[in-house]
């Protein structure tokens, strides 16, 4: 499998179970040269994820409050502690194999934040990095959150952008295990609606740029 191919799947709304799925069968995939880098783009409905560094105690909310909000939770693999997914946020899972791309796991997460700050560059918002956290900022504000989970080197599991979305939700969380994080969205910071099927162009240009990879087209997945 030639290693300078990436396959983008921009898929709309996918449920958080079945995309964790279907990562899971990619990444074996991946492992075993079956199928080349590929990065899916979605979005989820209404959902909490706890990684491998949460803590219970940062999910605020009871049962009765998800099952009244329709708010799946999931404990998964990944880095990290708690976050929050849902509609309007543009959730990026790219697997890729690192033995073609460096065996460094910090160094792929500041390309990913890098991936990010590009992005939201060209939308004129200045975003970066804070020291001894992972993740992209605009000020002391959260806008972008990353967990990823390796196997063999295949990375799977990714990032979330918060691009036009509703950020209330987030209270029900102690979003990534920081108490007082404020989170924060393009679209709030630009005063307008933006769509996040337009910043999925952008994502995948940086994507192409800052890995050494040739975007073989974007397959659209109803």
């Amino acid at each position: 499998m030639p290693k300078e191919a990436l396959r983008v799947l921009r898929m709309g709304t996918v449920d958080y179970g079945e995309a964790l799925e279907l990562q899971r069968k990619l990444a074996h995939a991946r492992i075993h040269g079956e199928i080349e880098d590929t990065l899916l783009l979605l979005q989820h409905p209404p959902t909490i994820t706890i990684g491998r560094a949460g803590k219970r105690q940062h999910l605020l909310a009871g049962e009765e409050v998800l099952q009244r909000e329709r708010i799946g939770l999931f404990e998964v693999e990944r880095g990290g502690d708690i976050t929050y997914h849902g509609p309007g946020q543009l959730v990026g899972y790219p697997i890729l194999d690192l033995n073609d791309h460096g065996r460094d796991a910090h160094q792929y997460l500041r390309r990913i934040e890098e991936v990010l700050i590009s992005t939201l560059e060209d939308f004129d918002i200045r975003a970066g990095r804070r020291a001894g956290l992972t993740g992209v900022w605009v000020g002391h504000r959260k806008i972008a959150s990353i967990g990823i989970h390796l196997s063999r080197w295949v990375t799977w599991h990714g990032f979330s952008l918060n691009v036009d979305m509703d950020l209330s939700p987030f209270q029900w969380i102690v979003p990534c295990g920081i108490s007082g994080l404020e989170m924060v969205s393009m679209a709030s910071i630009l005063g307008k609606a933006i769509s996040p099927d337009e910043v999925a162009e952008h994502v995948t240009g940086h994507f192409s740029r800052v890995f050494p990879l040739m975007n073989r087209g974007s397959g659209l997945i109803a």
